[in-house]
């Protein structure tokens, strides 16, 4: 006999839930009982807006599958998007319990051949489509704890393995998805007070935008083969971290690709000196060199030679 679903009775929002990750997402927390809005504007991989709405499809499947969904198809980027997200889940079920941050899209180039639209709309739809309904859910929330109903409240951000080591050719979106793990950092430490839980993970999976950007290490293997880069084995993981069996897991970074669950880190101290005066600059440079060749080597950049 089955045991109980994890997000029985949960609402879950999940941004950028038309294809990809957040479609499996959606899908998933559907599988173990949660309500969903599934969020999708329904863009290229470029950004410009796309002919039909993939978010209802998406309601459709989980739908005739038993499940709730509804479609909402706003900007969450914008203010009025994002607060007529979250307002979609409280006017449709009468609560929220989980959002997960997932839209984004990629402008990649060089550097020296970056424009700065590029830079603006990546960071825009990543960074600044992860605040702004963070920010709304958050105020609710708070409301809410401030009347005596504590919530039970998950955050699931998504960064990339490129927000962890930068990535060649990336570096719109690298800044972005490290900027979203400062962001889960100080969303966690400042939340949490309100009953809500903040954590990011940093998924490896065939997606729209990995797919052409990795094309040789994203091919789907052969029918009996394990698929390690599906975008259903993400899911596991963020439905769990939504959901409230993960009391007590917050501000935390989380690594998932295929079969593999890894805990990042992060930034901590190494080997350090301290003169207890003002080095020189020669000094300085001695000094660091010395400290270097004691330190751990970095993680490679991906795309790296």
């Amino acid at each position: 006999m089955s045991g109980p679903l994890l997000c029985e009775g949960r609402v879950v929002i999940v941004t950028g839930a038309g294809r990809g990750l957040g479609r499996a997402h959606a899908l998933a927390y559907a599988a173990e009982g949660a309500r969903l809005v599934v969020n999708d504007l329904g863009v290229g991989l470029d950004g410009t807006p796309g002919p039909d709405s993939p978010a209802a499809r998406v309601v459709a499947e989980i739908r005739a599958a038993g499940g709730q969904a509804v479609a909402h198809g706003g900007d969450i980027a914008t203010t009025d998007g994002a607060a007529s997200l979250v307002r979609t889940a409280l006017e449709t079920y009468g609560r929220l319990d989980t959002l997960v941050n997932n839209a984004g899209f990629l402008r990649d180039r060089m550097l020296v051949n970056l424009d700065e639209d590029d830079w603006d709309a990546v960071l825009r739809v990543h960074l600044k489509g992860h605040f702004l309904p963070l920010k709304h859910a958050a105020a609710h929330w708070r409301a809410e704890a401030k009347e005596g109903r504590t919530p039970r409240a998950r955050v699931v951000n998504t960064s990339s393995g490129a927000g962890l080591l930068g990535s060649v050719g990336q570096g719109n979106y690298s800044a972005a998805k490290a900027g979203i793990i400062g962001l889960t950092l100080v969303a966690a430490a400042e939340l949490g007070r309100y009953g809500v839980q903040v954590n990011a993970i940093a998924p490896a999976a065939r997606t729209r935008m990995t797919e052409r950007t990795f094309a040789d290490t994203m091919a789907a293997p052969g029918a009996d083969s394990f698929d390690a880069m599906a975008p259903g084995n993400v899911s596991p993981l963020v439905v769990w971290l939504g959901a409230s069996a993960s009391t007590g897991v917050t501000g935390r970074v989380f690594e998932t690709e295929g079969g593999r669950i890894t805990v990042m880190e992060g930034w901590r101290p190494g080997p350090t000196a301290d003169k207890g005066a003002r080095w020189t600059p020669s000094e300085a440079g001695d000094t660091a060199l010395k400290l270097l060749a004691e330190a751990e080597v970095p993680g490679a950049v991906y795309g790296a030679e």
